[in-house]
C-alpha cells in the first residue's frame, strides 16, 4: 500500500516508518526539513519536504495515498513562543487536514490524537486533539478514521531533569500513590502499525498504553536509574507551578493549559473514557525508560 507518514522521523513516526517498510509498503515521510531528507531515503522511503501549514502542499502529497497517518507535529520550542498559540495553531493543522483530505480524495486516515480528546473542557493544552477529532469527524462518512488517543508519553519526563538536577526533586501539581497510564513512542508505532493492516469501516478510537505506575514510583524508578534513589515527587499548589512555568519563560496560556491538564490528571477526570476502554498495555515498561532517562541525565 502506499502510505504518508507525517511527524517527519520523530520518536513515533520513525519506527513506524521502519516496520512500515519493512513489511513491504510504499512510504512516503512528510517533514519541514530538507536536512531529514537523506535519513528519510536512507531508511527506504520517499521524502515530501514541506509544511502542515501549507494545504495545496499536502493535498499534493496526499494524492493517491491508501493510508494516511496524520499528526499535529509543533516541536516543544514552541511552548516558550509568545506570538504563538498553541492549541489555536494545532487546531489550524487539524483544519488544514480535513481540507487536504477533502482535496486529495484520502478514503483511509490514522490520527494520532490524545488521552483527553473525548472532553470539551477541563483537559488544559488537550483541547487542541478534541478540537481536532471533531473537525475531523466532518468528512464524509465514506471517509474511514481510527483516532489513536495514547496516554502521557515517557519522553515528557526528560523536562524534569533540569528540576532534578538543581532541586534534586521532581515539582508538579499533582502526585502520590494514584496509579496512572504512560506510554512508550515505540508501542505507539507498533500498534499504528498494527491497526494500517486492518480493516478501515467508519469512525474507530483506540487508547494507547504502556504501563500504570504512580507519580511515587515513577520517581523510585528515575531515582534508581539515575543512582539518586532518595529522589522524591513532590505537589505544589496549581498557582505555585503556573508561575515556575511562566518564570522560566514558557508562555503564560500554553503554562496555563499545562496546569489544568495536570489537573485534570490528580482529579483523574481525564481518565474517564480511557478506564472505560482499557486497552492492552504494550511492551515498554517505565524500568526500561528510565535506560534512557538515566542516559539523558548524565549527559
Amino acid at each position: 500500500m502506499k502510505i504518508i507518514v507525517t511527524g517527519s522521523l520523530g520518536n513515533i513516526s520513525k519506527p513506524l516508518t521502519k516496520e512500515l517498510i519493512n513489511k513491504g509498503h510504499s512510504v512516503t515521510v512528510i517533514s519541514t526539513s530538507t536536512e531529514r531528507q537523506k535519513e528519510i531515503e536512507a531508511l527506504g522511503a520517499k521524502a515530501a519536504i514541506g509544511s502542515m501549514e501549507n494545504v495545496d502542499f499536502l493535498t499534493e502529497t496526499f494524492q493517491g495515498a491508501d493510508i494516511v497517518y496524520a499528526m499535529e507535529a509543533l516541536n516543544a520550542g514552541v511552548f516558550f513562543d509568545h506570538s504563538i498559540n498553541f492549541i489555536e495553531a494545532n487546531t489550524q493543522i487539524g483544519r488544514n487536514y480535513k481540507e487536504a483530505f477533502e482535496k486529495s480524495g484520502v478514503k483511509n486516515i490514522i490520527h494520532l490524537s490524545s488521552i483527553g480528546a473525548h472532553m470539551s473542557e477541563a483537559n488544559g493544552i488537550l483541547i487542541s486533539h478534541y478540537n481536532v477529532e471533531k473537525i475531523l469527524n466532518e468528512l464524509p462518512e465514506d471517509v474511514s478514521i481510527k483516532f489513536m488517543r495514547p496516554v502521557g508519553f515517557y519522553y515528557n519526563l526528560f523536562s524534569f531533569i533540569p528540576v532534578i538536577k538543581s532541586q534534586g526533586v521532581i515539582i508538579q501539581n499533582y502526585g502520590g500513590d494514584q496509579k496512572e497510564p504512560w506510554v512508550s513512542p515505540l508501542d505507539i508505532a507498533a500498534v499504528i502499525a498494527e491497526e494500517i493492516e486492518k480493516p478501515f469501516r467508519g469512525r474507530e478510537v483506540r487508547y494507547i498504553a504502556s504501563e500504570e505506575i504512580s507519580p511515587n514510583e515513577i520517581a523510585q524508578t528515575l531515582g534508581e536509574a539515575i543512582g539518586k534513589p532518595e529522589l522524591q515527587w513532590l505537589t505544589v499548589s496549581d498557582e505555585d507551578l503556573l508561575n515556575s512555568m511562566i518564570s522560566k519563560g514558557m508562555n503564560p496560556e500554553t503554562a496555563k493549559g499545562f496546569v489544568e491538564m495536570n489537573k485534570a490528571r490528580g482529579n483523574e477526570v481525564l481518565y474517564v473514557d480511557y478506564n472505560q476502554n482499557k486497552p492492552t498495555l504494550g511492551k515498554v515498561k517505565m524500568k526500561e525508560f528510565a535506560k534512557e532517562f538515566a542516559a539523558a541525565y548524565h549527559q
